[in-house]
């Protein structure tokens, strides 16, 4: 059901507000990625404000693993149009991305002025394990709904695991998508397991490949290679680097590798969509136009895409076929979070002290419901603090 048409809701100026104000914060303290954007957010628009259900959290969750762009920012985009209609779409998305692009703008200029961004590494030291225990808390949450089975509990399993193994993550979560469509609706009909043929196409699914192209620098062919990318990329900032690096290294030869590598970091230790790597390569290559540029390129596709697709996502509940996709998507994008959390916590959680903030937040956030951003803002008080004294 489409939250924007309940007419027991506050008046719409009220909402667009209330969306506003959350994804304004969420893009300022959204640390992490994607999948710690997604545990805040479930966090908020679940546990706190209870604008949505965790299935219904869950089905957007599948049905942005199923289409290319920024999951994270799809996910705001997906909530502000349930919450306030086609402007709540809008203001979502812009909203979440504005803080990550001008703070990314700000560190481009830094860039272009010394050739080097200033270190961050005291913030992310207390950030980081705070993070971890907000995803860790999403996953156990929303794994108790999605999981409903042998099943989808394998599924996410094997997901999990698979990750490590380098296999696409799009076809990870189609493969998790049809098993369990094709195995609940062959144990409902009881019929022969002839349909399992499909599974070896599905591993071969392992994305697209972006075309090369020979151009001098102009603003036109970087806002369309942008939005070429946008449009077709799946995965994570890995992938986004891979793109980046055939797009503007080896294609158009705008940019060395260095300086790809030095916009995957700012991208990663900035909050809000990791995305907005774009935002400073285009600021790089053609000042404040090129940044703006670049950043619509990227994330136009995003709002397209939602706008599109969320008016289905309630009709795939009604087919069982299609459903147990939906179910079984859910199921690998939970063993894909699970996984990226295991990535994150190793590199994150180093010693007694990050230990220490990881369990802490974990306690507060499980136990008393302190809010995610508050933990935020403690990790990188502490990290600050760490700095200072040593």
């Amino acid at each position: 059901m489409n939250n924007a048409e309940n007419t027991s809701l506050p008046p719409l100026r009220h909402r667009l507000l209330d969306v506003a104000a959350l994804f304004l914060r969420l893009g300022i303290t959204g640390f992490g990625g994607p999948a710690a954007h997604i545990a805040m957010m479930h966090d908020e628009v679940v546990k706190r404000r209870k604008w949505l259900t965790d299935q219904e959290f869950l089905d957007l969750l599948g049905a942005t693993n199923l289409i290319p762009g920024p999951n994270s920012t799809e996910m705001a985009i997906h909530i502000g149009f349930l919450r306030a209609g086609g402007p709540g779409l809008i203001v979502a998305g812009v909203c979440f991305i504005l803080p990550a692009m001008l703070i990314v703008m700000g560190l481009a200029w830094v860039y272009a002025q010394y050739g080097a961004t200033p270190a961050a590494g005291w913030l992310l030291y207390g950030v980081k394990p705070a993070i971890i225990a907000v995803v860790a808390l999403a996953l156990w949450d929303l794994g108790r709904k999605a999981l409903k089975g042998s099943l989808t509990l394998a599924v996410g399993l094997g997901v999990a695991l698979a990750y490590f193994l380098n296999i696409s993550e799009i076809a990870l979560l189609l493969a998790g998508g049809l098993i369990v469509m094709i195995g609940l609706n062959l144990r409902r009909a009881r019929i022969d397991r002839g349909a399992a043929v499909l599974f070896p196409w599905t591993a071969a699914n392992l994305g697209v490949s972006a075309a090369a192209a020979v151009a001098p620098i102009s603003l036109g062919v970087l806002f369309l290679t942008f939005l070429k990318i946008g449009s077709v990329l799946y995965g994570s900032g890995y992938v986004l680097l891979a793109f980046l690096r055939s797009e503007f290294v080896v294609g158009l030869g705008w940019l060395t590798d260095r300086q790809i590598l030095d916009a995957i970091a700012i991208g990663q230790v900035t909050p809000g969509p990791v995305f907005t790597t774009a935002t400073f390569i285009g600021y790089v290559l053609a000042g404040a136009p090129g940044a703006l540029l670049a950043t619509l390129g990227i994330f136009l596709p995003a709002f397209v895409f939602v706008a599109i697709s969320n008016p289905f996502i309630p009709r795939l509940r009604k087919s069982p076929w299609v459903s147990g996709l939906l179910d079984g998507v859910n199921a690998a994008s939970l063993g894909l979070m699970a996984a990226v959390t295991v990535q994150l916590g190793q590199a994150s959680l180093v010693d007694p002290l990050t230990i220490g903030i990881g369990l802490a937040s974990f306690i507060l956030l499980a136990r008393f419901k302190v809010n995610a951003t508050w933990l935020v803002a403690g990790g990188a008080l502490i990290g600050l603090a760490s700095t200072l004294w040593r």
